[in-house]
């Protein structure tokens, strides 16, 4: 499903919202979507089972500033928030918290 990005550990909500609601869309299917401030990426993921937490592992490629981007992250749902981490290859990284649509 669809999750709307409410805090990032190293950007405001400001950039976060620039073009569109930031968000982090999750499929079905294994595949997934994020787009905040002026990134985005379409992401692999995999389930992991974390002592009795499933957390999700994801890989992703797509752009920042028009310019390619990759990296990684992985995300869990504890009381109702998505929480995780989101990674460039080679750059920055934030933790991030959101939303369920």
């Amino acid at each position: 499903g669809k999750w709307f990005i409410a805090e990032m550990e190293a950007w405001d909500q400001d950039f976060l919202n620039m073009q569109v609601p930031g968000h982090f869309t999750f499929r079905k299917d294994g595949t997934g979507h994020f787009q905040f401030g002026l990134v985005q990426g379409e992401m692999d993921c995999r389930l992991e089972d974390m002592g009795g937490k499933v957390r999700i592992e994801f890989s992703w490629e797509g752009q920042e500033e028009l310019d390619p981007a990759i990296g990684r992250g992985w995300a869990l749902i504890e009381d109702g928030e998505l929480q995780g981490r989101i990674f460039f290859h080679m750059g920055d990284d934030s933790a991030f918290r959101a939303l369920k649509s």
